[in-house]
């Protein structure tokens, strides 16, 4: 019987905010959130409100704090810095966004050549239009100028996981990390990697991410997720438990206890238990239903099986091995 685990493998990057110098409006104890209501028109802090959400992948604030911080003041490097790397680095960008940041890439380049920053955004744009020739051209404009530059390895790795070259890729991800120990998010791009190529060392690249990023629950799903497959579960669970504590809308890792519970455990009510819980948090997880319908059928429980299945066709009609299963069951009627 066929189950489904759930794989997402996301392989991202975020290019590196500049530090700010310039002075900041500060009282003593204050959070940068609460500086910014009361000085909402300071650029210098609508700059590193945004350079944070950039590069904790909140890419709504960071626009919103991008455009602000432009239109106050379109004359600083770092507010058009920032627009075009918030434009830039957003998983909803468009063609027409891309153009967008162009435009201000190539006005921070015509002003400073050698702004490494920008040659590895605009970069970025020629490797979202699939043009990689022209995103080599720029990143290697930019290693020639600083050859420590960890983002434009991080680029470079991800041109080459695209085009099917993974030695290249962990090789750039590899000396990405060296210029830069503390980036979590390149040890995450070799985790990713070595996980699609089935190759347990990832397991290590994830542990190494964690102990970076403690108390984020993507990066502990990351490192719970490889070692469930790679058949540490009772360790998964245990990191599971405390991305939960951490964030408890976080479904996918009530799933994936269900999945343990099920099919490691053989402990059919708790697995029931992980499995409702994702639902309650996502209505729509297929994934959920499915395994719910698995459980019943071990339940001897059709009725409630086909009653699960049912719901995962009502969202995807086409979901193949829940099609599967109902053609098994039916015959069985």
């Amino acid at each position: 019987m066929k189950v489904f685990l759930g794989i997402v493998l996301v392989f991202y990057f975020v290019l590196s905010s500049c530090e700010n110098k310039k002075a900041l409006p500060s009282e003593k104890g204050a959070s940068l959130d609460s500086l910014l209501l009361k000085y909402p028109d300071s650029v210098n802090l609508l700059v590193k409100h945004g350079e944070l959400a950039l590069n904790n992948f909140k890419y709504d604030i960071a626009i919103a704090d991008a455009a602000r911080a432009f239109r106050l003041d379109s004359s600083r490097t770092d507010t058009r810095m920032l627009y075009a790397d918030a434009i830039c680095n957003n998983p909803a960008i468009q063609n027409a966004d891309v153009s967008k940041a162009q435009y201000h890439y190539k006005k921070l380049i015509d002003k400073e050549p050698k702004n490494v920053r920008a040659l590895v955004g605009m970069a970025n744009t020629y490797s979202f239009r699939q043009d990689y020739d022209n995103s080599f051209k720029y990143i290697n404009q930019a290693l020639k100028i600083n050859p420590r530059y960890r983002d434009a390895y991080i680029l470079k790795g991800s041109n080459y996981r695209i085009l099917g070259n993974v030695k290249l890729a962990i090789s750039s991800y590899e000396t990405a990390v060296q210029q830069d120990p503390s980036f979590y998010g390149g040890y995450l791009m070799l985790g990713a990697l070595y996980e699609s190529e089935k190759n347990s060392i990832c397991i290590e690249y994830y542990t190494t991410a964690a102990q970076l990023q403690p108390s984020n629950p993507d990066v502990l799903y990351s490192l719970a997720y490889s070692k469930q497959i790679f058949g540490k579960e009772k360790e998964a669970t245990l990191i599971y438990r405390k991305m939960l504590k951490l964030d408890n809308k976080y479904y996918e890792a009530n799933f994936q206890m269900g999945y343990i519970k099920q099919f490691v455990d053989e402990d059919l009510d708790s697995a029931l238990y992980f499995y409702n819980a994702a639902l309650d948090i996502e209505p729509r997880h297929i994934e959920s239903y499915h395994n719910i319908g698995l459980v019943y059928e071990d339940k001897k429980d059709i009725s409630n099986a086909l009653l699960s299945y049912a719901k995962v066709l009502k969202y995807n009609p086409d979901f193949e091995l829940t099609k599967e299963r109902v053609a098994v069951l039916k015959k069985q009627l």
